[in-house]
């Protein structure tokens, strides 16, 4: 489940919200003046972020270098056009 609370409310129930998401593995989003500006996640599911974000990285660096002599604009639409296919395609499945 996730959660909000402000960023007083955290610091003030911050062994009980530690518990929650080691146990219960709850994530809380910790708000700032209305706004989110945090998130408490449970380890392995930040180590699960960690690994998906380089494995974004690494993707988007090897679109970056497959499209570098196109135009921005041509490179863009190829690619819409690419996940706008593979959405038709799932949908079907």
């Amino acid at each position: 489940m996730i959660r909000e609370t402000s960023a007083v409310k955290f610091r003030q129930n911050l062994g009980d919200m530690l518990n929650q998401v080691q146990y219960r593995h709850d994530s809380i989003v910790i708000n700032k003046d209305g706004k989110p500006v945090a998130a408490l996640v449970d380890a392995h599911l930040f180590e699960r972020i960690r690994r998906m974000q380089g494995r974004f990285d690494a993707l988007a660096s090897r679109l970056e270098e497959g499209f570098a002599e196109m135009p921005e604009t041509d490179g863009m639409a190829e690619i819409d056009a690419a996940v706008d296919a593979e959405r038709r395609e799932s949908t079907t499945r």
